[in-house]
C-alpha cells in the first residue's frame, strides 16, 4: 500500500511492451497516487525509461493499458513533464535561462506581457534567479539540471517523470538537488515517477520503490519507505530504519541479478 492517501493518478494496467520483435515490459501493474513520489529501480535495460515514456505517451503499450488521471494515455499531455538526465540536450543553447523557461509558457500560449513574472517567479523557485540572461553553457551541470525542472514546472505539469536526472553530477550537487527536488514536489503537490540505479538516492526520496526485474521488464517487489518527511542527508540516511530498508534492497537486487 501507499503511504499516501489521495486518488490514483498514474496506473498501469497489466502492460506490456514489444519493441522490433522484442518483449521489453510483461504484466506491469501498478499505482502511483497523487502527491506521491515513487521510485523505479532495476538492472540496465530492464525496463525503467520504458516506462516514464509509456506514461508520458511517447510509446504505446502492446497489451493493457496506462491511464492518467482516469483517462487512458494515447499521446502526450501538458500535465506530464519528463525530465531528462542528459540535461545538456534538453536545454536549447542559444536561448538563455530565461528563453528555455519562456519556450515552456510559449507552447502552452502564455501571453507575452504575462511571461515576465512567471519565469522569475520559477527560476527564483530553483536558485537561478540571478542567472536569468546566462546561456546554458555559462551554468553549471547542477543548474542546467534546475533549468530544465524549472522549464517542466513552467508547463503546468502536475506530473514529472524524471529519468535518472542526477546521475551525471558530482556527490555533492547530486545530494542538494535531491533536497530541492523534495522542496519542489511537497511545495507543488507534484506526482513524481523517478528513475535511479542508486538504491540510497530510492530510499532517501521516495514513499515507495517499485523493483524491476529484467528481459522482459516485470515488477518483482513494491517497497514501501516509512520513513518520516522531511527528510535530512545526514540524519535520515543514519536512521535504523534506512538501514534496515537498504539492506532488504541490496538483497533484493542481488537476487533479481542472480
Amino acid at each position: 500500500m501507499s503511504g499516501k492517501s489521495g486518488s490514483v493518478v498514474i496506473e498501469f494496467r497489466d502492460v506490456g511492451l514489444y519493441l522490433g520483435g522484442k518483449e521489453i515490459t510483461q504484466n506491469v501493474e501498478f499505482n502511483v497516487r497523487k502527491g506521491e513520489f515513487v521510485c523505479v529501480i532495476g538492472a540496465s535495460g530492464c525496463g525503467k525509461t520504458t516506462l516514464l515514456r509509456l506514461v508520458s505517451g511517447l510509446y504505446q503499450p502492446t497489451t493493457g493499458s496506462v491511464h492518467v488521471d482516469g483517462k487512458k494515455v494515447d499521446g502526450p499531455s501538458r500535465d506530464v513533464a519528463i525530465v531528462f538526465q542528459d540535461y545538456s540536450r534538453a536545454l536549447l543553447p542559444w536561448r538563455t535561462a530565461a528563453g528555455n523557461v519562456s519556450l515552456a509558457l510559449e507552447a502552452i500560449g502564455m501571453p507575452r506581457a504575462e511571461r515576465a513574472d512567471r519565469i522569475h517567479a520559477l527560476l527564483g523557485k530553483v536558485g537561478l534567479a540571478q542567472h536569468a540572461a546566462k546561456y546554458p553553457s555559462q551554468l553549471s551541470g547542477g543548474m542546467q539540471q534546475r533549468l530544465q525542472i524549472a522549464r517542466s514546472l513552467a508547463q503546468g505539469a502536475s506530473i514529472l517523470l524524471m529519468d535518472e536526472p542526477f546521475g551525471a553530477l558530482d556527490a555533492m550537487t547530486r545530494q542538494s538537488l535531491q533536497d530541492e527536488v523534495l522542496e519542489l514536489a511537497a511545495d507543488t503537490g507534484a506526482t513524481v515517477l523517478f528513475v535511479t540505479h542508486d538504491l540510497e538516492e530510492a530510499l532517501y526520496l521516495g514513499d515507495r520503490v517499485v523493483a524491476l526485474y529484467s528481459n522482459p521488464g516485470r515488477i518483482a517487489r513494491i517497497v514501501d519507505i516509512p520513513l518520516t518527511r522531511p527528510r535530512n542527508q545526514l540524519s535520515t540516511r543514519e536512521e535504523p530504519d534506512f538501514l534496515h530498508l537498504r539492506r532488504e534492497l541490496f538483497g533484493l537486487m542481488e537476487e533479481i541479478h542472480a
